[in-house]
């Protein structure tokens, strides 16, 4: 047990001597998904944060090709023709104000370093119908399927699927381990006995033809792109039957099946990718454990031990963690649908968004962008686990600044040229390499980011091992922080940008100076590393302090604050500016109060967004971020229903809705709502009373475990 899980576990049993505890079985179980069909939209899943496998309405991909997908999950294609490494590794792109940046290079070496490396689809897994003599496949469809029920389990992270076909009942159980990319099955079934039923497992082409793949991942019918080959038996590791090799390109992936019976396994045709694996006892029950890696295993676990895996580790998520429950006591109509969406979202997260690296926008259900993951989307996807006090997860994927600072610190001083400090990275891959792309270059807000993380970590632990650990981040990060602000010849205060994107991604580079958001940011991130360099005893550079004491004010116009200074007055009435995420919101409720906001101004802004801005187009954070600015303001019945927005969707089994913007799932939408609910549930530093950011008035809100915000 980690120290700061025991610091969790404390807080928890001191709240039980004195108060009664949550209910917290009961709360979670009364969400459990139950789907009658499968939805041609989002699969139903179980995984551990590292790998996910994603089911349809048998309990497995039987009638729809869900991903089975890993943090470790990679490949590189080909690379273009005449192409070699050297050559990719000497891309450069345009020089902009003096700096080299990596995008506008030459074709088709920059697709191919945006595109690659991508995410694949490890693999598919499905039920296997035979026909009366068992001896051939039977040609089955979901309909012919009759009681179809499928229930996942949210306490053991156990999926359970039952139906009846052929005049008999089945029914299929799926747990994923904890420890490894491995998935147990069960079947159940007089059918068994009579030869009627198996596993088949199939391998999909995956590569980076498509940014988007959802929603499902690779290509089925491209069978003389890559290859699989079988072996059986001996040498292959204790407990594994067999070992199927796919390569693709220069990757080779392998599956490795145990079975708790004797199984036969063949490949079906040469022609295909698929394997067809039957009992070779006539017993009522099949049960297989299925393994997935990029290496040889020394052994594959038991389904009994996958199920014990998955009911301890999933029953200490529930109960020795933060959890807030809005429900039991609350008489507002609207508390049980906020709730489910809590619950689910603490599944779905744990499930997809706990892996070595921050999540992809998708999870590990489908892919965006590639399959990589963006670095200014990390605080919305994970700053919830340190609210909510899962360091054990958090650690997991927080590490990446460390990891990445080589390449962060080659970003700014060897690629662009700054005297000093690192630059993090917009859209990259766990090489830590920059997609190259204007936006992923020139993009600034990701930067301050890893000063919210090791706050809060030395918040949870106030040890001097933390202040150790996130020094050389901290440092490094604000050393950029300070160089990147060029004084103003003119005015004397420092500026940020041109060149660079805001926020919405949506002005100008070119024209866009000390946007108001950033410079509020900005000054919020040089304090923190401040207070870091106090804490260890250290002197703050002077170049950090002379930044943050003379930044450029944050532009208004006609008394509210504007996007950035300079742009058009009318900007308020003109749809190029208000038609995607309004961070204005965020100057006060995503950050807490700075020196240079003003809070009757900031209070001022976030009304006139919500009059102005089109919410319509608004997706994902922004609502929760809309929430948050209303709860910081003191408007509280404001902040649940931007939380329940009509455009805020979550589906049956709690998947945030993309909606016309991206893919299903989205889930920085779900990070968003679980740090938002924690901060209108506990409080942020300064916040008065319990649950300040929701109404006195029918609504009862407990919390275990949970942190305030900043």
């Amino acid at each position: 047990m980690t120290h700061l899980t025991s610091l969790c576990v404390l807080v928890l049993a001191s709240l039980s001597a004195t108060h009664a505890r949550i209910d917290r079985h009961a709360l979670v179980s009364r969400f459990n998904p139950v789907r009658t069909a499968s939805s041609a939209s989002t699969p139903m899943q179980v995984g551990n944060g590292h790998f996910a496998f994603g089911a349809d309405v048998t309990g497995l991909q039987t009638f729809l090709p869900w991903a089975t997908m890993s943090d470790r999950g990679w490949k590189n294609d080909s690379l273009p023709a005449g192409m070699t490494e050297t050559d990719i590794a000497a891309y450069r792109g345009v020089v902009w104000d003096g700096v080299q940046y990596e995008f506008g290079g030459p074709e088709p070496m920059q697709q191919w370093l945006i595109s690659n490396p991508n995410r694949v689809n490890l693999g598919r897994v499905g039920l296997l119908f035979m026909d009366e003599d068992g001896r051939g496949e039977a040609n089955v469809t979901e309909d012919a399927l009759a009681a179809k029920r499928k229930v996942l389990d949210l306490w053991t992270g156990t999926m359970t699927s039952t139906f009846r076909w052929a005049g008999e009942d089945v029914s299929v159980q799926t747990i994923a381990a904890q420890n490894s990319s491995t998935i147990g099955v069960t079947i159940t079934s007089p059918l068994l006995q009579r030869g009627r039923l198996g596993v088949f497992l199939d391998f999909p082409w995956n590569d980076g033809s498509s940014k988007f793949e959802a929603p499902f991942v690779g290509v089925w019918n491209a069978t003389a792109n890559h290859t699989t080959s079988l072996r059986t038996r001996n040498g292959l590791g204790r407990g594994v039957a067999a070992e199927i090799a796919h390569t693709m390109d220069s990757t080779t992936f392998f599956t490795f099946v145990r079975g708790a019976d004797d199984f036969a396994i063949s490949r079906v045709s040469s022609d295909t990718h698929r394997y067809n694996v039957v009992p070779c006892n006539a017993r009522q029950t099949f049960s297989l454990a299925i393994a997935y890696s990029q290496r040889k295993v020394q052994v594959v676990p038991s389904v009994a031990a996958i199920r014990r895996e998955s009911e301890a580790a999933w029953e200490d998520f529930w109960s020795n963690h933060g959890f807030v429950d809005v429900m039991s006591g609350s008489s507002d109509s609207r508390a049980e649908e906020l709730q489910r969406r809590i619950i689910l979202s603490q599944y779905l997260l744990r499930v997809n968004e706990a892996g070595d690296y921050p999540p992809q926008e998708s999870g590990l259900v489908n892919n965006g962008w590639y399959g990589k993951f963006h670095m200014e989307m990390f605080f919305w996807h994970s700053a919830h686990w340190a609210l909510w006090n899962n360091w054990d997860l958090l650690n997991r994927a927080s590490s990446v600044y460390s990891r990445f600072l080589p390449t962060a610190i080659q970003r700014a001083q060897v690629q662009q040229g700054y005297p000093t400090g690192a630059r993090w990275s917009k859209m990259t891959d766990p090489s830590g390499r920059s997609a190259p792309g204007e936006i992923n270059e020139l993009l600034i807000w990701e930067q301050p980011h890893p000063l919210v993380f090791a706050e809060y970590e030395y918040r949870a632990t106030r040890s001097r091992a933390t202040l150790e650990k996130w020094r050389d981040v901290v440092h490094a990060t604000a050393d950029w922080m300070a160089v990147y602000a060029r004084r103003n010849a003119s005015t004397g205060f420092f500026d940020l940008g041109p060149p660079m994107y805001v926020v919405s991604e949506d002005t100008s580079p070119n024209a866009t100076r000390n946007p108001a958001f950033e410079l509020a940011y900005w000054r919020f991130g040089l304090e923190r590393a401040s207070t870091w360099m106090e804490r260890l005893g250290e002197k703050v550079p002077d170049a950090w302090t002379e930044v943050k004491e003379n930044l450029a004010p944050l532009p208004i116009e006609d008394g509210l604050y504007a996007v950035y200074e300079g742009i058009p007055s009318d900007f308020w009435d003109t749809p190029t500016f208000t038609n995607d995420h309004p961070a204005l919101v965020g100057l006060y409720g995503w950050l807490p109060q700075t020196a240079n906001v003003s809070l009757d101004m900031a209070k001022a802004t976030a009304e006139k967004v919500w009059t102005s801005w089109n919410i319509s187009n608004c997706w994902g954070w922004d609502f929760p971020m809309l929430a948050m600015s209303a709860a910081r303001n003191g408007e509280t019945e404001k902040a649940v229903e931007w939380l329940l927005h009509p455009l805020f969707e979550f589906d049956d089994v709690g998947m945030p809705v993309g909606g016309v913007r991206v893919p299903t799932p989205y889930f920085p939408g779900s990070g968003s709502l679980l740090y938002a609910v924690a901060m209108m549930a506990e409080g942020w530093d300064g916040s008065q009373g319990a649950a300040p950011g929701f109404p006195k008035e029918g609504w009862e809100v407990r919390t275990e475990g949970i942190s305030k915000a900043m």
